[in-house]
């Protein structure tokens, strides 16, 4: 390992290198080829905002993994990643954006170089960096080879937190904190949404102490009054007013790793049907950090929160939660498990969640929510610690 600001240990890069061989074994794959950027980073400690181009690691069954990407980029690898100048091979910008060539003809003949001519290649098709046209002219470059779909195999290895990992939520955790904090005391009427969000931020970035703040792979979700009816609404330059509620749905991010966190507050006095969905929400959010133990469900979870909106006469439908750790745009969740009603997967110590039983009114939401750590023995613990409820200002 080079002289660089790496993450992790080199223990924690030849664990993670490990799990996913043996995933690629069970696979029957030769060859992997990555393209979500957090499961390059994940594997290579790879980090830069390029993944709007063709880029990849390629994983083999033995050696180090090799980055390729832009040429321009190059150099980002070089200053990131833990491997050596060898196990980085860029392509020529002649292929960025080309109507007369595609990288994925570069990227196969590399793989050619490397023995994948007839190998059994995994690929991650279902993918937000991996294109149709990329796919296409893969399969073309390599015509005797055999594209497999390789999708979540990377996601799945990340599910269980190194001790290492867990350090960094924590410190995300702690962001997120201060982000919560400064929203909900500088939320009053007539200040601008814009204005808000640029101070939340402030805060994001400015991080606590030493822990400085990454940029997040979702941006600040912190709709108002019917606006909050929807889950995915961010912001403009209205004024907060009186008689509504502004949810805030955001992530503390440390070096990539993200620690979500949600709470609501209302200006003004919230109605007796708001109220009502509060103590059904918190109620039905500590049932299911009690059902999130090592040896229970995801199901488990779900169907706990799901019971104590059903008695107070309250429908959610969604799944309400997914987990979480590295990330990039455009998502904070890594896309394996779900908590709903469907998902059977066995809870074990180490994984992490964001536990998010949202409320998506008619004309209003509530969210209240808390990031998770499934322990070796009890409950689950939060990463964050702020109280449960509804933040009245009247």
């Amino acid at each position: 390992m080079t002289e660089k600001d790496i993450p992790f240990s080199p223990q924690e890069y030849a664990r993670r290198i490990s799990k996913t061989r043996q995933a690629m074994e069970q696979a029957g794959i030769d060859i992997l080829f990555v393209t979500d950027p957090s499961n390059m980073a994940w594997l290579t400690a790879y980090d830069g905002w390029s993944f709007y181009v063709h880029q990849g690691v390629i994983l083999r069954k033995d050696g180090d993994p090799i980055w390729w990407g832009r040429g321009m980029d190059g150099n980002g690898a070089r200053r990131t990643v833990w491997m050596t100048e060898d196990n980085i091979r860029p392509y020529p910008d002649h292929f960025v954006q080309s109507t007369e060539r595609h990288a994925m003809q570069h990227l196969g003949a590399l793989l050619a170089e490397l023995g994948g001519e007839t190998a059994r290649i995994g690929v991650e098709m279902e993918n937000y960096y991996y294109s149709a046209k990329a796919h296409m002219t893969l399969e073309a470059t390599l015509p005797r080879a055999t594209l497999v779909d390789a999708t979540g195999l990377v996601n799945w290895q990340r599910a269980i937190k190194s001790d290492e990992e867990i350090g960094f939520m924590r410190r995300a955790a702690r962001i997120a904190e201060t982000m919560i904090d400064g929203a909900i005391a500088r939320a009053r009427p007539g200040l601008r949404k814009n204005e808000l969000v640029a101070a939340i931020y402030n805060d994001a970035l400015t991080g606590v102490g030493d822990d400085w703040g990454d940029y997040p792979a979702i941006v600040p979700m912190c709709p108002s009054g019917a606006d909050a009816s929807a889950p995915h609404i961010t912001w403009n330059g209205d004024q907060m007013q009186y008689d509504q509620c502004t949810f805030f749905e955001l992530a503390g991010v440390y070096r990539r790793y993200h620690t979500p966190f949600c709470r609501t507050v209302w200006l003004g006095t919230p109605p007796d049907e708001v109220r009502h969905a509060e103590e059904a929400l918190i109620e039905g959010l500590e049932a299911g950090l009690d059902a999130a133990r090592a040896g229970n469900r995801a199901c488990d979870i779900a169907e706990a929160l799901g019971a104590a909106l059903t008695k107070a006469g309250i429908e959610r439908g969604a799944r309400c939660g997914y987990p979480i750790g590295l990330s990039y745009p455009p998502d904070w969740g890594e896309r394996t498990i779900s908590l709903r009603s469907e998902d059977e997967t066995v809870l074990e110590p180490g994984m992490t969640f964001h536990f998010m039983p949202g409320l998506w009114m008619s004309d209003w939401g509530l969210e209240i929510t808390e990031s998770i750590l499934i322990t070796d023995e009890g409950p689950a613990e939060t990463f964050c610690n702020r109280p449960r409820q509804l933040f009245v200002k009247e």
